[in-house]
């Protein structure tokens, strides 16, 4: 990487927009400005950025007072970062990466917007955690330059980054996102572009059995999650896992896997359905399979 008027360089990218100011949204940008680069987060809630803009603020500081992050890098970040609430802020950056909802349509909509006021460099790159992504590079004029960039949660801990080409994705393109990854700080695994990745295709169905298992009496949640926690190691249980990630988005990957895959083992399980339909989407509304 080298020093540019503005900030740094890595992998040709000297400015990143981030589109969706949730907790991934939030925390790639935040990850993108700790490493120097011109960032800006763009979201059409003001409020929302204004809970990513504090969100970020109180991250780094945690950060910093752990010695993860040093002072210099706490204060790079700050300066690198702006919060907008206008697309149009997105029209010179050199990568854009999409965080919001894991809705085809809405993805779409939001690249096809963006298609239109960036430059033809400009490379695309969508968070999402199981829509195909060359279904997504195909609603662009850019399929060359359309790539899957998925963060784990919370992205400045993870260090995995999930990256998918799409069948129209250029090598190029791929070699670049690869070697910005790295430069971020995070190990990457390489997928094939199929429904729910790699990470989603296994996770996801251990989830949503311990639905079933909690819905036909085999254990209380607390029970399942015990086991699966201590039984097989893993840092917390699914149904806690599921409450972290917001059932909602659960739902919604499993429904890709069950489409994309037509096969009955990805069905999701109805009390899945019925928590999201009750609204109980986990943390973010305070109560899921626990309360919060």
């Amino acid at each position: 990487m080298r020093w540019i008027e503005m900030g740094i360089e890595i992998a040709g990218f000297k400015t990143i927009g981030v589109i969706g100011g949730g907790q991934m949204g939030a925390g790639i940008a935040q990850v993108c400005a700790t490493h120097g680069l011109q960032t800006v987060l763009v979201d059409v809630s003001d409020n929302q950025l204004q809970k990513a803009k504090s969100g970020i603020e109180a991250s780094l500081e945690k950060l910093a007072g752990k010695n993860v992050i040093d002072s210099a890098s706490r204060e790079r970040a700050l300066k690198a970062l702006s919060f907008k609430n206008d697309m149009q802020a997105l029209a010179g950056c050199d990568l854009i990466v999409e965080a919001i909802t894991e809705n085809e349509r809405v993805k779409v909509e939001v690249f096809q917007k963006i298609d239109k006021i960036t430059p033809a460099t400009t490379i695309f790159a969508s968070n999402t955690s199981s829509i195909p992504i060359t279904r997504l590079a195909a609603a662009t004029s850019r399929p060359g330059q359309f790539i899957g960039m998925h963060f784990m949660n919370p992205v400045p801990l993870m260090k995995l980054v999930e990256i998918i080409p799409g069948m129209t994705t250029s090598e190029e393109t791929t070699r670049r996102i690869l070697d910005l990854a790295h430069a971020l700080g995070k190990e990457t695994s390489r997928s094939a572009d199929y429904p729910g990745f790699v990470v989603n295709r296994i996770l996801m169905p251990m989830i949503n059995e311990a639905f079933n298992a909690l819905m036909e009496g085999v254990a209380s949640a607390e029970d399942i999650d015990k086991g699966m926690k201590l039984g097989t190691n893993q840092p917390m249980g699914p149904l806690t896992l599921a409450d972290f990630i917001g059932l909602d988005t659960c739902l919604a990957i499993m429904r890709v896997l069950h489409e994309g895959l037509g096969d009955p083992r990805y069905r999701p399980s109805p009390l899945l359905v019925k928590h999201v339909e009750a609204g109980w989407l986990g943390r973010k509304s305070k109560r899921g399979v626990y309360s919060y």
